[in-house]
């Protein structure tokens, strides 16, 4: 009688595939894209709050805005919005949807890494080492008069 269960499968079909995803590299321009805050929308014809008007700006001016659509924008101004009820009203709440609506953007690094998106900055050159100070001497001549 051979063993128990069933027979073992295809040792080709049950390896695990680990295969990263690859980045997609969006260019840090500084071009002002989508629209402005529009005006009408809020009640009594209020103004803008200075920090969402703030806040938006960074939008428009971030690498990420080169991959928005027009919903996008929509579902962005939707957070607009609630960012300037919290801060006209002080509704503090309000900041948590629009945390939770700006990382699906990419807001923080968290937030692009889990998106897998990287930004480059065509004006910074390679970086160049780090140089070390004089007074730091180096670890394998440490380990060297410690071993030796």
């Amino acid at each position: 009688m051979a063993g128990r269960g069933p027979a073992p499968k295809d040792a080709a079909k049950r390896r695990r595939r680990n295969a990263t995803d690859p980045e997609t590299v969006i260019v840090n321009d500084g071009e002002l894209r989508g629209p402005e805050l529009p005006e009408g929308v809020l009640p009594g014809d209020e103004e803008w709050h200075p920090m969402t008007v703030r806040w938006w700006h960074t939008w428009r001016i971030s690498p990420m805005a080169s991959t928005f659509l027009e919903t996008d924008w929509a579902f962005l101004l939707d957070a607009a919005l609630m960012h300037h009820t919290a801060w006209t009203k002080g509704k503090w709440e309000f900041l948590s949807e629009v945390r939770m609506r700006s990382a699906k953007f990419g807001a923080t690094p968290e937030d692009r890494a889990r998106l897998k998106l990287k930004v480059d900055d065509p004006s910074a050159g390679p970086q160049r080492s780090v140089q070390r100070p004089d007074n730091v001497s180096d670890i394998n001549s440490r380990r060297a008069r410690l071993t030796g």
